[in-house]
């Protein structure tokens, strides 16, 4: 009897059921999405220990790197602010990605993490030579090698001259282009009123 009422409550509450159902398929995905991201960030921070040497490397005064692990959906390891790893969608491939105007480039793709960490490293090492080049001033003159020859030295500056001279002659050159045209359109219309027989 007792079987029985409870099978009629079931089905008189299918509703009830669907949203148990529901609720019990999304907390089991949720525990999925959980395991992978916390696989996902395991990956990244045996990653980071195997550059922790090269972290500890940098010198104080140089703030332009993050090295921290970002939480969320897919956890990665930022570098600094355009540059960062993660892992690809099969969660094995490491790959170490950065953000340029043109869009993401990719710097180095390995399930081997010894390699993305020696890319980071030399990533890391050309970041603070360009540092170290602005801070000194950029780069060489292009003719830094070759000597000044004495009498380049010697010779006097060159004069400008005064830019009038050029505007006189252009003014002249359209003033005689406009008499010309003025002439030629005179002419032409003399000749037409001969040809009418206006002028005999």
């Amino acid at each position: 009897m007792s079987d029985d009422r409870a099978t009629a409550l079931k089905q008189a509450h299918p509703l009830a059921d669907a949203i148990r159902d529901v609720k019990n398929a999304n907390a089991d995905r949720s525990d999925v999405v959980v395991d992978l991201r916390d696989a996902h960030r395991m990956r990244l921070e045996l990653l980071a220990a195997e550059l922790e040497p090269v972290f500890a490397d940098v010198p104080k005064d140089i703030d332009n790197f993050d090295f921290v692990i970002s939480s969320g959906l897919q956890p990665r390891l930022w570098i600094d602010a355009v540059s960062h790893v993660g892992l690809g969608r099969d969660r094995r491939t490491f790959r170490f990605v950065r953000d340029t105007r043109v869009g993401r480039v990719v710097l180095a793709e390995s399930t081997d993490a010894k390699r993305i960490a020696d890319q980071v490293t030399r990533y890391i090492a050309e970041r603070i030579v360009e540092r170290q080049q602005m801070m000194e001033g950029g780069a060489e003159p292009a003719l830094a090698g070759f000597a000044r020859s004495p009498v380049a030295d010697a010779e006097p500056p060159l004069r400008h001259r005064p830019a009038l001279p050029g505007i006189m002659a252009g003014f002249g050159l359209l003033v005689a282009g406009a008499a010309i045209g003025i002439a030629v359109m005179a002419a032409l219309y003399w000749l037409r009123l001969a040809a009418v027989g206006v002028i005999p």
